[in-house]
C-alpha cells in the first residue's frame, strides 16, 4: 500500500482549536474541490508528491520526532481520501491523530479508526469559481453528525473572504444549526483568510460575523498563525 506524500514536517499548528501546539504535518497529495484560496497548491493533484508506503511515513515521523510533539495532523489536498492508508500509519505509532479534512467524503472518513480530533472544513460559495454544489454542505453535514456520533472531538472551521456577504455567512450557520444532531458542544472556529492586509476594517468583520455564530455555537476567532510566524 502506498499513497502520494508532498511533505512531512514539523511545526506548530497554526490553525484551529490546538493552535500553537507542535506537531507533524503529514501531508497528501490529491483533493476533490478546488478552492479558491488554497494556499498549497501543489497538493491538489494526485501526481504530485512521493508514493510511500505506511512504514516509510513511520520511520521519517520517527526521524523528526521532538519531546514536545505528541500529535501527528493528516492534512492535504485532502487525506480522507486515503483513510486506509491513515488506520495504518496510525497503528505503527503511539502519536495522537487529527484529521485536518474538507469533511465531504463522510463514507471515506467513516473508514478512519481511532481519530483523537478532526478540523472539519465548512465551505462556503464564495470559495469556489462558480463550481459550487450544494451536496458539498450536505456531505460536510453527514461528517460532521457521524463524528458527533462517534464521540470523536470535532470542531468546524470556517473560512471567510474579505468579499463573504454578511447575510451569506449567517445563512449557513443557520443551516448547521438546523441539521446538525448535537450542537451543544460544538465549537466554530472563524478563520479570515489570509493575508490579513487584504481586508479592510478588519476588527468591526470580525466582531459581525463572532457575534452571528455565537448566537448558535461557541465561536473563536482564529487566523493562521503559521502565516504570521512566518513557518510552514
Amino acid at each position: 500500500m502506498k499513497a502520494p506524500i508532498i511533505e512531512i514536517f514539523s511545526s506548530f499548528q497554526g490553525e484551529g482549536v490546538l493552535i500553537g501546539q507542535r506537531q507533524i504535518f503529514v501531508r497528501f497529495a490529491g483533493c476533490n474541490l478546488n478552492c479558491a484560496y488554497c494556499d498549497t497548491k501543489i497538493s491538489i493533484s494526485k501526481n504530485q508528491g512521493t508514493l510511500m508506503t505506511p512504514a516509510e511515513v513511520v520511520e521519517k515521523i520517527e526521524s523528526i520526532l521532538t519531546p514536545d510533539c505528541h500529535t501527528i495532523s493528516f492534512t492535504g489536498g485532502e487525506p480522507s481520501l486515503y483513510p486506509e492508508f491513515i488506520n495504518e500509519v496510525s497503528k505503527l505509532t503511539g502519536l495522537n491523530i487529527m484529521l485536518e479534512t474538507n469533511g465531504t467524503l463522510p463514507d471515506n472518513i467513516d473508514l478512519i479508526d481511532n481519530l483523537d480530533i478532526v478540523s472539519l472544513d465548512i465551505k462556503l460559495k464564495e470559495q469556489f469559481n462558480g463550481d459550487y454544489k450544494e451536496d458539498i454542505f450536505l456531505n460536510e453535514i453527514k461528517s460532521l453528525n457521524l463524528l458527533i456520533e462517534k464521540s470523536i472531538n470535532v470542531y468546524c472551521k470556517v473560512v471567510i473572504l474579505p468579499s463573504l456577504k454578511i447575510e451569506s455567512f449567517e445563512e449557513v450557520i443557520k443551516k448547521i444549526d438546523k441539521e446538525i444532531i448535537y450542537k451543544n458542544n460544538l465549537q466554530v472556529i472563524v478563520q479570515p483568510s489570509s493575508p490579513l492586509n487584504e481586508w479592510k476594517n478588519l476588527s468591526d468583520s470580525l466582531f459581525e460575523f463572532s457575534e452571528i455564530v455565537g448566537e448558535y455555537f461557541e465561536v473563536s476567532t482564529i487566523p493562521q498563525i503559521h502565516k504570521i510566524l512566518n513557518i510552514e
